[in-house]
């Protein structure tokens, strides 16, 4: 029976590019845990991102540092930005391969939703303050966010998404569980006891293209905030081979161009390249293991989306450049170490004093059978702030006129 027996369906009968058999097909996927009517509208990979657009903690990512830069201004990544251009190009991965991209969108566009204020600062921060209680993973926190710590919905907790999404959000950067390693954040052993996510297995291959987005998205604008807010120059990152090549064809094509045009036109051919190298690799890796449905691709030895080997190591020389000279550069050590100072602090306060947090926050963590799970509520409530609100706290709280720019 329709939600609406007076409504006439108007989903299209498929998407109008070629879907692969391997595909997630959202008619054919393990539904949610708590059944609910089918949208007239909407297939239900569409629903999944849309309630993760409409989340609070999406919103949330608006106010998130993404990587320290040091510099005030409008035109810097935050996590919000990252997560649209995540989308995108995961959108573009999974058309080119034949996928669903919806599905592709949602896993996109919640792979950050976990992850505190201060970037990966503050989860470095709060994994060492939650080490004697079970550990603090961005992962395993945004599994908690999307099935329990969201509260909108008057049927359920949570936003009820379907076993494919939580399946690609915990696994999409490959099995948890293997012959060798079956250790598993505490919050994704616990709901996988309720609704087993299958972690000995690759994820759809829509999951895997949204990892891989996320590594182009992040390894090209970072290049592009670490060079317009100064960390490094055009000279010093010419010194990656890759970058070198690209740099060389932008000045041949336009000899007498502005820096400012410059990095762009160096940051979009990154980004190309990543996108073009990654198409033609998953083709071929498709090609080899020719999956005739998405149980071929779980299954399958390795990912299936992916860099070719060439690829990977210009990747790899990127990210020990970026370390070295965004992530860990002297010039962001204060305000890494104030930040972390902040997640710090007020970690150990309101495990003490619970009370302090807001009514809600503080029963919850009052009411809280084990030490264990006190502490996890108040991760939570920490996980979930915007870096403004929680320095806002801090000064409420520590006479320490701290500074993160």
């Amino acid at each position: 029976m329709p939600a609406n027996p007076g409504f006439q369906s108007v989903l299209p009968s498929g998407p109008t590019y070629r879907r692969a058999p391997y595909a997630a097909d959202p008619k054919a996927g393990r539904g949610r845990r708590i059944p609910e009517p089918q949208s007239a509208t909407r297939t239900d990979f569409q629903r999944d991102r849309d309630r993760v657009l409409h989340s609070t903690a999406f919103r949330r990512l608006a106010n998130k540092t993404q990587v320290f830069v040091l510099v005030e201004g409008d035109s810097y990544r935050t996590r919000l930005t990252h997560t649209i251009e995540v989308g995108q190009i995961a959108r573009a991965l999974a058309r080119a391969l034949g996928l669903d991209d919806d599905l592709a969108e949602a896993l996109a566009l919640a792979h950050d939703l976990g992850h505190p204020p201060f970037g990966h600062t503050g989860e470095d921060a709060l994994a060492v303050a939650m080490a004697s209680y079970g550990g603090f993973d961005h992962n395993a926190q945004a599994l908690r966010i999307v099935t329990s710590l969201e509260r909108r919905y008057a049927a359920f907790d949570g936003l009820n998404l379907t076993w494919d999404t939580l399946e690609g959000l915990v696994k999409h950067n490959g099995p948890l569980r293997s012959a060798t390693d079956t250790a598993v954040p505490p919050p994704i052993a616990e709901f996988d006891a309720l609704w087993p996510l299958d972690l000995d297995k690759f994820a759809s291959a829509e999951a895997q293209a949204a990892a891989l987005a996320d590594d182009i998205a992040y390894n090209g604008h970072d290049l592009d905030d670490g060079l317009r807010a100064g960390l490094f120059s055009l000279e010093q990152v010419s010194a990656v081979p890759f970058i070198a090549g690209i740099l060389d064809e932008v000045q041949r094509v336009h000899p007498q161009l502005e820096e400012s045009r410059r990095i762009h036109e160096l940051v979009r051919r990154v980004i190309t390249r990543f996108v073009e190298d990654a198409i033609a690799e998953s083709a071929r890796r498709l090609g080899e293991l020719a999956p005739a449905d998405i149980g071929a691709i779980r299954a399958a030895a390795h990912p299936v989306v992916a860099f070719s080997a060439a690829m990977q190591g210009a990747v790899r020389e990127m990210r020990t450049f970026l370390f070295e000279h965004m992530y860990r550069a002297p010039q962001v050590v204060p305000a890494r170490d104030a930040a972390t100072r902040v997640v710090s602090r007020l970690f150990a306060k309101f495990v003490v004093e619970p009370q302090l947090m807001p009514s809600d926050w503080g029963a919850r963590a009052l009411a809280a059978q084990s030490e264990t799970k006190r502490a996890r509520v108040v991760a939570d409530y920490i996980a979930g702030m915007t870096d403004r609100y929680a320095v806002t706290l801090y000064r409420r709280f520590f006479d320490d006129p701290i500074d993160l720019r």
